[in-house]
């Protein structure tokens, strides 16, 4: 006599509550959708209204100003090789959906990341929700996304935000703590009330961590803004996916060396801003 234990519908009700969350709260997302989307295209109408080598001279100067000589020529010869290559509207498409992922991962994650260093209870719930977040495969990210904002750039950005945003929570959680006790005990005896300590003695001693977790944000962002192609988005992800379905494997390496020198740029840039420049 085989004894066989009943499986757990747990896709099911996954599935139930996607129904019932698009269901009820559809003109919240489709609200959202659009507000999204306009300002996809705003910037991404802003940024290729510029000639590119117009652009590629202020990211030049940009980069010279902020690192040096050397990142300003990275910049130059890497962004001329993309415009050389044909993909330099994906790539700035690309570059859209990775800053306004990244705004707005950032956005989430920064509070979350100071209430969970100053609370040891949202900590302990936090932590375990973060890992969960992480081990995640990415692809799964993907599937929700549709159902709540359709096929596109929207869907893109709510994947690339919940998957590139622990990162930002982790180091922002980590970078707080990390402010060494006889510091935060010098500000208690001079009456610093808790705002006080947080904006005027953490938050700046922790600011390199923070960036640290930015820098993190902005790379899982671009990976997975490139997977998001599956799911219809824009950019050098969708050159990278068309490559596949069509067998062309020179067309898929030239757009991966696209992403790989837009990946490097925004790195150096972000490593720059948080005092550490390679």
């Amino acid at each position: 006599m085989n004894f066989t234990i009943p499986a757990i519908p747990l896709g099911d009700w996954i599935e139930g509550g996607l129904d019932f969350l698009t269901g009820h709260y559809s003109n919240v997302t489709r609200g959202i959708s659009a507000v999204t989307q306009t300002g996809i295209s705003g910037l991404n109408d802003g940024l290729m209204w510029l000639p590119p080598w117009a652009l590629i001279i202020v990211i030049a100067l940009l980069s010279w100003r902020l690192s040096g000589t050397r990142l300003a020529i990275f910049s130059i010869l890497g962004l001329g090789l993309i415009w050389n290559l044909g993909l330099w509207d994906p790539m700035i498409e690309s570059f859209t959906l990775v800053v306004i992922a990244t705004f707005v991962a950032v956005i989430i994650a920064l509070p979350l990341g100071i209430l969970a260093a100053l609370s040891e209870r949202f900590y302990r719930v936090i932590m375990p929700i973060l890992d969960f977040m992480q081990t995640m495969p990415a692809f799964v990210y993907l599937i929700p996304a549709i159902p709540f904002f359709g096929i596109g750039s929207v869907s893109a950005i709510f994947a690339t935000v919940i998957f590139s945003m622990p990162p930002a929570i982790r180091f922002t959680t980590l970078g707080i703590r990390q402010v060494p006790v006889e510091l935060i005990e010098a500000a208690d005896a001079y009456g610093a009330t808790k705002s006080q300590k947080l904006i005027k003695l953490q938050l700046p001693l922790s600011l390199p961590t923070i960036m640290a977790g930015i820098n993190q944000t902005i790379m899982l962002a671009l990976s997975m803004v490139v997977i998001a192609a599956m799911i219809g988005a824009n950019g050098l992800g969708s050159e990278v996916w068309r490559a596949i379905q069509r067998l062309q494997p020179g067309a898929g390496f030239e757009a991966g060396i696209a992403v790989v020198i837009l990946a490097m740029l925004l790195d150096r840039l972000t490593q720059t801003l948080r005092g550490k420049p390679e």
